[in-house]
């Protein structure tokens, strides 16, 4: 297959949660991805690996023959720093680095070269801790040896025009790095919020959007990846939450080359629905979208 200049569409194995070794293997999900034209892959990998942090040579050899059977890339490996690893104590930077290190090597050996390092936080709009980059630093030559780079997820209630983000620009721009970024989540754009579902501390007191499609334009040369988070598909194809024709539009239009990874998050079904297929509905939907927009 020609590679794709542009957006391109992926999917991150958590939107299989509810079947994944229920109703679908690691295979029935790659093979599903393939059938909708989704050439990239995020794993979990404390949830998704088995074995992990130490898979057998066996798994990595069968990780490797089904995505060159389904045609999917390897994209983004998703982990943590789990600064809240010990009771009443959080992981000194030592501590942290020697957990960045172990994912570091591992995303390496199953062929990913994008990070969704998820940091500690702090407070309810997700504030990384305060030693963050002292670690993270520390990793950047392991990172660069292998290939990859870290990036922290942005999504609601993060604002794209914040502190924040600030910071991590400032950081990628002093320390002059490749290998630190971000992964932009869509939830960020998120415009309309059930009443009756899950709402997340430290939304705007209106309600929504933290950002808007526009405000990801002067973030695009650090952004690696993007989680394209969807909540419902309808049956007409249109997600009824995020305006996905203005964010994929804005990527397009700024010749933004790397990939969405469909990442659905509903917490149940909708009435009617037949519970063993209605995530792989919903994803086909989604792709459906995106690739209306894309055009391919």
């Amino acid at each position: 297959m020609a590679e794709i200049n542009g957006p391109k569409r992926g999917v991150s194995i958590y939107s299989y949660t509810r079947e994944l070794n229920i109703t679908m293997t690691l295979e029935d999900a790659m093979m599903d991805m393939h059938d909708m034209g989704a050439t990239g892959i995020e794993i979990l990998a404390n949830a998704h690996i088995p074995d992990y942090p130490n898979p057998t040579d066996e798994w990595v050899e069968y990780w490797f023959t089904l995505c060159k059977r389904y045609n999917i890339t390897p994209v983004e490996y998703g982990h943590w720093v789990d600064s809240r690893l010990y009771k009443g104590k959080s992981l000194d930077a030592k501590e942290s680095l020697a957990q960045l290190e172990k994912d570091i090597k591992l995303a390496h050996r199953l062929g990913f070269t994008v990070l969704r390092t998820k940091l500690g936080v702090i407070d309810e709009v997700l504030n990384p801790v305060d030693n963050w980059k002292e670690f993270i630093k520390a990793a950047l030559p392991l990172a660069a040896e292998n290939n990859v780079v870290m990036c922290p997820e942005i999504h609601i209630p993060t604002a794209l025009k914040s502190r924040m983000i600030d910071n991590y620009v400032d950081f990628i721009q002093k320390n002059n790095t490749k290998n630190f970024g971000l992964n932009i989540d869509f939830s960020t754009f998120q415009t309309y919020f059930d009443p009756d579902g899950f709402m997340m501390p430290g939304l705007p007191a209106d309600g929504g959007p933290c950002s808007f499609p526009a405000d990801i334009i002067p973030l695009l040369p650090y952004v690696y990846c993007c989680h394209a988070k969807f909540i419902h598909m309808d049956e007409k194809f249109r997600e009824e939450y995020i305006p996905y024709n203005q964010v994929i539009r804005t990527l397009k239009e700024q010749n933004w080359n790397g990939y969405m990874l469909s990442e659905f998050e509903d917490n149940k079904a909708r009435p009617g629905s037949d519970l063993s297929s209605y995530v792989p509905d919903q994803l086909r939907r989604h792709h459906i979208l995106m690739k209306r927009i894309l055009g391919y």
